[in-house]
């Protein structure tokens, strides 16, 4: 007979709204990076023409880039992982002083990294802050006549450096994400194995067990000073009350006197 499956246990990573800012963040900046390359190399722009239309779709893709973050600020989840991007801890610092950062011991990584390592976060705040600045400069030369010449030439020159730049940190982003299946897996599928996330996210996988244990804690069943006064007092209509607890010497008050 066939050995019944074993079924593999996951973790989840990234909820359906956080994976779709990422994708749509990824898609747009592609963009971007492609027209801005059929504008401005000229061998490019010679083989594809229709220069209008690539300016048009690269001023479009531009102006959208924050849209997939402004709309997943709906998502708790998505805000929760923003404030994880934006808190350094010394952990951090450690891990990007270190040069052991895939060392393992018994299968879990020796630096405690939560959710989002040191490199993740600086590649988040770098590409946050880049879309601001190339939103603004490319403000500038989309709409130049209101601006002076000094604006539009510096406008220029960091847009076109700053481009430079990003493409160069998304083939960075690219090359640690394409070797590491698991990182893959984790924003594709949403979900990670346990072994993954021990070896390189052990404390975000200490705190999702923990998260997870005490929401299968059943609940005790409150002691009696703690029950609302609508059940722990309750009384049944025409009954007499007991304020004594039951004893003789409450039966003996709640009595009628005889005269």
């Amino acid at each position: 007979m066939d050995r019944p499956l074993q079924r593999v246990r996951v973790v989840i990573r990234f909820v359906r709204a956080v994976r779709g800012v990422h994708h749509a963040t990824a898609v747009l900046m592609l963009v971007c990076l492609v027209t801005a390359a059929m504008l401005y190399v000229p061998a490019l722009a010679e083989a594809v023409g229709r220069r209008h239309l690539i300016r048009m779709i690269h001023i479009l893709a531009g102006f959208g880039l924050p849209v997939p973050a402004l709309l997943g600020w709906a998502s708790r989840a998505f805000r929760g992982d923003v404030r994880r991007l934006n808190r350094f801890s010394p952990a951090d610092w450690g891990w990007l002083r270190g040069r052991d950062r895939r060392a393992t011991v018994g299968g879990r990584g020796i630096h405690p990294v939560g959710k989002f390592n040191a490199g993740q976060k600086l590649n988040a705040a770098f590409v946050a802050g880049a879309i601001l600045v190339m939103l603004g400069t490319g403000s500038i030369l989309t709409f130049p006549h209101p601006w002076p010449d000094t604006f539009r030439t510096g406008a220029t020159f960091v847009h076109d450096w700053l481009t430079l730049a990003i493409f160069v940190v998304i083939l960075g982003h690219l090359w640690y994400a394409l070797r590491d299946p698991g990182a893959l897996s984790g924003m594709f599928l949403g979900r990670v194995t346990p072994e993954w996330a021990a070896r390189h996210h052990p404390a975000w996988l200490d705190e999702t067990r923990t998260s997870e244990a005490a929401a299968e804690t059943p609940e005790t069943e409150s002691p009696a000073h703690s029950r609302p006064l609508s059940t722990r007092n309750f009384v049944h209509p025409g009954e007499p009350t007991d304020p004594g607890g039951n004893t003789e010497e409450g039966k003996d008050d709640l009595s009628p006197r005889r005269s």
